[in-house]
């Protein structure tokens, strides 16, 4: 015992003087004020991020409901119940995101760069890209929507193809092949393959491939990228820590193009979710009460591939302090609080009303004017998502307001409207998604030889930023709701809206990277060490700045 004490001594934990317990519980109750405020600020901060996202499309469907979509009053309750939920759904798992998988991500990615063994970075890389887009609380909505194809099928194609792909996008980091190669080459296998498989895979295959670049697997492969950065000590090594989630984006399309080949379901007719019809609160409460247990389930199956990929590795790696594990046991708690409530909320109030929604405007004697209010929805969702805000900060720090975040955020805002437009054109005419996704890449991957090859990473890297939650959970719903009302072809006319939401800001970004280098040719002499060229300005950066963006 006397050892012990003065080994606490020693280490400060406890007075070396008389009288010391008092002190030590003041240290340790002020250690856990400090704990206890540092969580709070953390939840009202996730919390901010949340009602930004989610009060937007509440006030567009409390607009909408009171002018020219009137909806019954049960509907409009569970839609706000609904939306009560994912708010709270969202806290909780983005901040249990933070503290337990960004920590886990940079443990692994410490671990394969330590190795430096080609065999465990692959393993690894493969292992984690599945375990973790299992996960993915978007990739589980689009699998609840999609007809026909069971939803451990849908999960396990896409989780297979962002896992072959991670070992692609590893490999490429590790001997620096240009990423614009890499993107013409693949995305030109998936054109091919789009003209061989049925059409009804075609718009499910680009919707699976902006939904699983979400919050649970970004933060594990960004940190990835940058632990993998370190083995390079080349000036390029920056700039090819990004790409990642782009190559990754690219795994999902391929997958379900391949299962669309292997795999032909029966009956691939759509039958649209059950609109609620609720007499009391009582019963409003009770249809939520009964999602719970569900996705309770769903959701402890689905986080259980990262507890035990993460409690393998810890067992063989270890050098996890106790107190880190710590957090990201709570970090996990949150995560898998968050992912229920979230899941619930959606697949209970939120999907129906936005389908019943689409159904109501889509049926008006005037059905066009879905196309301007699908574009009104568009605008504000973009603006909506806390990512694109904090990307467009991001580059108006690194450009030195060349690119203003307001030029930016201006210019999501405009695309991502036009392509809802073009989406509910399609839901009305039946238009093949083909016809916008092969230009649309096609300009994509010809500016990607034209801008700075950093713009590229970051423009790919962000096409899943603005086909965030919010377009899985109420645009999709929409959509199909306002095609059905049509007659449409569910499968084949309302997918693709998740596509062509994440399909705009790889041309929107490079065309800002295009304009950033006729700025700086331009510049005057005397202003250029103030508006140096970009491509020179992101080699000075340091580790902590790259991490950031």
């Amino acid at each position: 015992m006397p050892r012990r004490i003065s080994r606490l001594r020693s280490r400060g934990e406890i007075a070396p003087r008389e009288g010391a317990l008092e002190e030590n519980l003041r240290n340790w109750n002020r250690k856990a004020g400090e704990e206890l405020r540092l969580y709070r600020t953390k939840l009202q901060e996730k919390l901010n991020e949340a009602l930004k996202a989610v009060i937007p499309i509440i006030g567009i469907v409390l607009v909408l409901c009171f002018t020219i979509a009137p909806i019954s009053p049960s509907i409009l309750m569970a839609f706000l119940l609904g939306a009560v939920l994912l708010v709270a759904g969202m806290m909780f798992f983005t901040l249990g995101v933070e503290l337990s998988m960004t920590p886990m991500g940079e443990r692994v990615g410490t671990c394969m760069t330590q190795s430096r063994k080609l065999s465990v970075i692959i393993l690894l890389s493969f292992i984690l890209g599945l375990v973790i887009t299992i996960s993915e609380p978007d990739l589980q909505v689009l699998a609840e929507q999609v007809p026909s194809i069971p939803n451990l099928v849908l999960i396990f194609a896409v989780a297979f193809g962002v896992g072959v792909f991670l070992v692609v996008a590893v490999l490429r980091m590790l001997f620096g092949i240009p990423l614009s190669y890499m993107l013409l080459f693949f995305y030109g296998i998936a054109i091919v393959l789009a003209f061989l498989v049925s059409k009804d895979f075609l718009a499910v295959a680009f919707d699976a491939g902006g939904v699983t670049t979400g919050p649970m697997t970004v933060p594990f492969i960004i940190a990835l990228g940058v632990g993998i950065a370190a083995i390079r000590n080349d000036k390029h090594a920056s700039d090819d820590s990004f790409g990642l989630v782009s190559l990754c984006s690219i795994g999902p399309i391929l997958s379900v193009l391949v299962l669309g080949l292997i795999y032909h379901p029966e009956g691939a007719s759509y039958v649209p979710k059950q609109i609620p019809d609720i007499n009391s609160s009582v019963e409003l409460w009770g249809m939520f009460a009964e999602g719970f247990p569900e996705y309770m389930w769903e959701m402890a199956v689905s986080l259980f591939p990262i507890l035990a990929f993460f409690g393998i590795f810890q067992l063989i790696f270890k050098g996890i302090q106790k107190r880190t594990l710590i957090k990201i046991g709570i970090g996990l708690v949150y995560t898998y609080i968050g992912l229920f409530l979230f899941l619930t909320g959606v697949n209970v109030g939120f999907m129906p009303a936005g389908n019943y929604l689409g159904q109501v405007i889509a049926s008006n004697a005037f059905r066009w004017i879905i196309v301007p209010v699908g574009m009104l929805i568009g605008y504000f969702i973009v603006l909506a998502e806390p990512a694109v805000y904090v990307l467009t900060k991001q580059v108006e720090e690194i450009t030195s307001g060349a690119v203003s975040a307001k030029s930016m955020s201006m210019s999501l805002s405009i695309s991502v409207s036009i392509s809802l437009g073009l989406a509910m054109i399609r839901v009305l005419t039946g238009i093949s998604i083909m016809w916008f996704i092969i230009p649309g890449y096609g300009i994509a991957l010809i500016l990607s030889f034209i801008v700075p090859k950093i713009f590229t990473a970051i423009a790919f890297d962000s096409g899943g930023v603005a086909s965030g939650p919010m377009t899985a959970t109420f645009l999709l719903p929409f959509a199909m709701g306002a095609c059905n009302s049509v007659g449409g072809n569910i499968v084949t006319d309302a997918f693709g809206v998740v596509a062509m939401v994440a399909m705009t800001p790889l041309i929107t970004i490079q065309i800002l990277g295009l304009v950033y280098r006729i700025r700086s040719a331009k510049a005057v002499p005397a202003l250029q060490p103030a508006v140096v060229g970009f491509q020179e300005a992101f080699d000075l950066l340091g580790d902590d700045d790259i991490i950031e963006l």
